[in-house]
């Protein structure tokens, strides 16, 4: 499978083309690594770096991402915001619902998001993950930088999983052409990150909630200390996941916790 093609891709991305500075690899580590190093040396916002593989991409909680052409699309994206990084509550959520905006618009039935940053897909009574965000954040004098990682499955990963995966190919009748499926998450990424430089992630949230996969659901939540079970509720407007428990609404600040339908 061919490397994809910045020139073939700016065409498909029209308006929005002089927005991006694509970079395609055919090797790396890992394309939000190689990002952080460019975006040290000064790179600009809106460079992107895909790769085809990846021997040591990162996940969350310092999972690995590993990728191949024909599986996978893996790329990461510096975005540059004014102020600094503790404005950018929720930002997650927000790549999130871009993602699963921009495979809606292209047939993709079923996708859905589970907090606080992978994508799914509905299968049975169930969900199979899809892909999934990385998103790391730091701050200088110029204000607060993003790099945003994002992995869509194209089929299934192979291999003894921890959790149940799906391919792209599972929620629409044909996955579209590599470069045609880059470009709508690239432009719909534009559209909501402008949006989120000025309303936060509450101008997210509504759109964000709809295809939450556990709104209004009963859940438990497994901390690294403790089992929270009760009714989600959705999310607060900085991002913080709301849970109805028998003593209350508690507030779910750290995303490193495990949770499943109860």
């Amino acid at each position: 499978m061919p490397l994809i093609d910045p020139v073939l891709l700016k065409d498909r991305l029209a308006t929005q083309s002089g927005r991006f500075d694509v970079d395609a690899l055919d090797e790396c580590d890992s394309t939000s690594s190689e990002l952080l190093r460019r975006a040290d040396r000064g790179a600009p916002s809106g460079t992107v770096v895909v790769a085809d593989r990846q021997t040591a991409g990162r996940g969350r909680r310092g999972r690995q991402w590993l990728s191949q052409p024909e599986q996978s699309l893996t790329f990461s994206l510096l975005w540059r915001f004014p102020g600094n990084a503790m404005r950018l509550a929720g930002l997650s959520l927000a790549v999130g619902l871009a993602v699963a905006e921009a495979l809606e618009q292209l047939g993709a039935q079923g996708v859905r998001l589970k907090w606080p940053n992978d994508i799914l897909l509905a299968q049975g009574d169930g969900f199979a993950k899809l892909g999934g965000i990385l998103i790391e954040l730091t701050s200088d004098r110029r204000g607060a930088q993003a790099v945003i990682g994002i992995g869509i499955n194209l089929a299934p990963p192979a291999g003894d999983l921890l959790q149940p995966a799906a391919g792209l190919g599972q929620a629409m009748r044909q996955v579209p052409e590599r470069h045609v499926l880059f470009a709508a998450i690239l432009e719909r990424l534009a559209v909501i990150l402008d949006l989120f430089a000025v309303h936060g992630f509450p101008g997210a949230k509504t759109a964000w909630q709809r295809l939450h996969a556990w709104q209004d659901m009963p859940v438990s939540i497994l901390g690294e200390e403790r089992v929270i079970t009760g009714t989600c509720l959705g999310v607060d407007d900085d991002g913080s996941l709301l849970l109805q428990t028998e003593s209350g609404i508690e507030r779910i600040l750290s995303g490193d916790v495990s949770l499943r339908r109860a």
